[in-house]
Order: structure tokens, then C-alpha cells, then sequence
């Protein structure tokens, strides 16, 4: 957390040098930030919430790095590492280091997100009316809740993995971190306690967000992260319900073609009918690091292998995303927009969700599960089914959210393997090596954090 710290002080002294062009070298060190001013007004607090989306940007964070990491720790020959970076390899080898500097600058930069959402919150009252502090209290716990629940769920063992109340999660830290003492050495909380924190958040965010707020979150991006949530523990009517919610308002709609969702004419691709929340990309704002490691137009580092390409039935749609180039080589072209937006929560997954969740706890809230997987499959250009397994749902929810990040958690929860593709060494589930470990530098730090075991 020192680290953190230190980092949201550097960023600190360089804006402020921005403003005394004749004294751009007399910056003093600090170890506190001032924060009576950089919180004055309404705008500077809508300015602050502005900054906390823009944390979400980062390539370490979800501009890309995030989804790229767990999906190669839980790869099981579905895409392979060719590039040079020996980060990402560690994760396809199932041999992370705790001085991986991936892993360290997604915890770094998580925290950095979460103290940017703990300063807006404690400076509500500056905000001019009542309906402003809803929103931005929304605002603000959404990203934080987003950002704690990849937190909990990379760093930490998963839900059902366990005793949640006895399993350490990652620290909590609720206020703001304006200076450095001892009461920056934050302990882990459990797992329990986390998940807790990060479901009363959305709550209190999905009954003070609007349902339309433009591209920044409303109260369905708020219900669909706890849909996403509630599955992750197992607690499926719960899930159901929050997914039910989404797809009911009936504001959102699938786009005609899989691949409305990734393909754009330009270097540019806008949110659709589909998205429910996603990060806005641009030649000004941000960088798409999917775009930059999955590209075969730009490095090229992850192929997609035939085991993959193989599961998907005459005639999907979804399959035309993965064409062999010259090389007999697959790609996802997924990435190939230069500034795609990057979507995070969007109304196939909620489907996907309902009809799983339905599934398993034996109801049929909102739909029948069969319905929920035919609306999916027909987009997809396929034959509808005339009953439904729960494998279907799942190669289902395997093919339409390939490579977006949701791997690692869908093949713990349910309690499937990852392997190294290079030794065919298989991992179960809750192997200690599908955990990242806690960042060297933190561990360093602070002495009260305690690492993951096998690092």
C-alpha cells in the first residue's frame, strides 16, 4: 500500500508543477496529498470520477493485461504465448513469479483505482444536489466493486475453494490514503468479507444509479456484475435474478451478427445495442493492450489453437472470428480495431447467466434455460435445441466469451482443469499455481500482508 501511495503522491507533485511554470523544479517531497484542495467543488469531485474511469483504461487493469493474464493461467490448449515477454508465458506455464511485473502492476494499479473511488466517496457533500450524490456514489461503488471482485478472484481462492470466511482475500481499504503511516500496513481480508463488501456496494449502486447515464455505469451494469458474482458463488437464484433484471428492462438488445460486437470499418468501434458497460477507447484516450497482443496486425503473441476452433458446429457464426492466415495459423480478430472499446458487461452474458443459473437451481425465472441458450444460438446462425444440458450452456458460454477474460473463474467454479500445454502437466482447479501471488514489492512493503501459498 506504500507503494500505492507513493505513486498517487508522485502523480500529485507533477500536476501540481503544471500550475507554477517558474518554479517547475522547486517541488518539494511530500507524504501527504492536500486533499481540502484538490476536492473544492462539484466539478473537481465529477472531474475526480472521471479519473477513476480512466484508471479502469489502464493496459494493466482492463485495457487488456488483466483478461490476457487469467485467461493464459487457466488455458487448458485453447491459445498459446508465441511472443517474447516472459510474463505472460509464466502464466501459460503455470509458473508465475511473485516479481512477475504484470501481476505487480495490476495490483498496484487496482489500488490506485480503488483510492481514486474512496476520495470521490468521501467528498460527496461537495457535489450540487442530491441526485448528483446518487449517481456518483453509484458511480464510484460500481468501479470499486468491478475492481475488488478480479482482485479477490486472481489473487485469492475462489469461493467455493475452501472456508470464504477463513481464506485470505486481498485488504479492503474503504477511505481514502492521503499519507503514509502505519496504518498503511492493511492486513488481508477473507474472502468472505470481500465478497460481502463488494455485493453491499452494488446494491447500494444499483438503487442510486440511473438507468440511462450515457456511456459511463447505470443500474444495469450494477445488477449484471452481481449476476456475474452470484454465479461465481454458486448462489444461483440469486444470480438468475440479478441477470433477469438486466435482460427485462428491455433497454438492451443483441446486435444482429456475433461480430457487430468486435468488427468495425475504422480504427475506432463504438458501444452497440449490446453493451451493458464498456471502457471507451481512442487515439487520445487509453490503450488497447488485447488489441496489441492478440492482433495478428499488430504483435501476434497469442494463437489460437485448432482444439480450440474445433468446438465450434457447422456454420456458427462465431467461427468466422477465427480464420486460418496464410500459416494455417488462427487468430482471434476479436482485437484488430485499433481503439475498439473494450466491453465488460453486455446482455449475451446475461442470457448465458439466466439460462445456467435457472439450470442448476431448477427454475425458470424470466425464461426457460433452453429459450435463454436458443436466443444465444440463433444469433449465432445455429439449429435451435430442444432441451438443454448443462454442458451445452457451458461450451455455450465458452465459445460466445472466448478471450475475454472470463476463463479462470468459469473453470474454477466449476471445478474443471488447466494445463501446460508444453509439459501436458494438468492443474486441478484449486491448484495454489491458478492464484496469483502477492506482488514482491508489496509483500516488502508491508509486513502484514502474507503471501499465497507455493510463493
Amino acid at each position: 500500500m506504500k507503494k500505492i501511495l507513493t505513486g498517487l503522491l508522485t502523480a500529485s507533485l507533477l500536476t501540481g508543477g503544471l500550475v507554477g511554470c517558474n518554479n517547475k523544479l522547486n517541488v518539494q517531497p511530500v507524504s501527504s496529498i492536500d486533499t481540502a484542495n484538490a476536492f473544492n467543488t462539484s466539478d473537481d469531485v465529477h472531474a475526480a470520477l472521471i479519473g477513476c474511469y480512466k484508471g479502469l483504461q489502464s493496459t494493466s487493469l482492463y485495457g487488456g493485461d488483466w483478461q490476457l493474464m487469467t485467461d493464459l493461467l487457466a488455458d487448458n490448449g485453447d491459445e498459446m504465448f508465441v511472443g517474447t515477454y516472459s510474463q505472460p508465458q509464466q502464466a501459460q506455464r503455470k509458473t508465475l513469479l511473485y516479481s512477475n511485473s504484470f501481476i505487480s502492476s495490476t495490483w498496484l494499479s487496482a489500488y490506485d483505482v480503488i483510492n481514486r473511488t474512496n476520495n470521490v466517496l468521501a467528498n460527496l457533500s461537495k457535489l450540487s444536489t442530491p441526485a448528483q450524490q446518487s449517481s456518483v456514489e453509484g458511480e464510484a461503488k460500481f468501479i470499486r466493486s468491478m475492481v475488488y471482485f478480479d482482485l479477490v478472484r486472481s489473487f485469492a481462492r475462489d469461493w467455493n475453494d475452501g472456508t470464504p470466511a477463513n481464506n485470505p482475500g486481498v485488504p479492503l481499504v474503504l477511505t481514502p490514503t492521503t499519507s503514509i503511516s502505519e496504518a498503511s500496513s492493511v492486513k488481508r481480508n477473507t474472502v468472505a468479507e470481500v465478497y460481502t463488501q463488494i455485493i453491499t456496494d452494488l446494491n447500494t449502486a444499483e438503487s442510486k444509479l440511473p438507468a440511462s447515464n450515457g456511456f459511463f455505469a447505470n443500474k444495469y451494469a450494477a445488477a449484471g456484475l452481481l449476476a456475474r458474482i452470484y454465479l461465481q458463488q454458486s448462489n444461483f437464484s440469486a444470480a438468475a435474478a440479478a441477470a433477469n433484471r438486466v435482460i427485462s428492462s428491455n433497454r438492451f438488445s443483441l446486435n444482429p451478427g456475433y461480430a457487430d460486437n468486435f468488427v468495425s470499418n475504422s480504427s475506432l468501434l463504438a458501444n452497440t445495442s449490446e453493451d451493458i458497460f464498456a471502457l471507451q477507447f481512442s487515439a487520445q484516450s487509453g490503450t488497447n493492450d488485447l488489441n496489441t497482443f492478440y492482433s495478428q496486425n499488430r504483435r501476434a503473441d497469442v494463437e489460437i489453437q485448432p482444439q480450440f476452433v474445433k468446438l465450434f458446429e457447422a456454420g456458427d457464426d462465431r467461427k468466422n472470428l477465427y480464420q486460418p492466415n496464410a500459416n494455417s495459423t488462427y487468430y482471434t480478430t476479436k482485437y484488430d480495431v485499433l481503439y475498439g472499446n473494450i466491453k465488460l458487461i453486455r446482455l449475451d452474458e446475461m442470457y448465458l447467466i439466466r439460462a445456467e443459473a435457472n439450470l442448476r437451481a431448477g427454475t425458470q425465472l424470466g425464461d426457460t434455460p433452453v429459450n435463454d441458450i436458443n436466443v444465444i444460438r440463433q444469433r449465432a446462425q445455429l439449429a435451435p435445441l430442444a432441451t438443454v444440458t448443462l454442458a451445452d450452456i457451458l461450451k455455450e458460454r465458452r465459445l460466445e466469451l472466448a478471450f475475454e477474460g472470463f476463463r479462470l473463474g468459469d473453470i474454477k467454479r466449476n471445478q474443471q482443469s488447466a494445463f501446460d500445454p508444453l509439459t501436458n502437466t494438468t492443474l486441478a482447479w484449486n491448484s495454489p499455481k491458478l492464484v496469483f501471488p502477492i506482488p514482491l514489492r508489496e509483500i516488502n512493503a508491508n509486513p502484514n500482508l502474507v503471501q499465497n501459498p507455493g510463493y
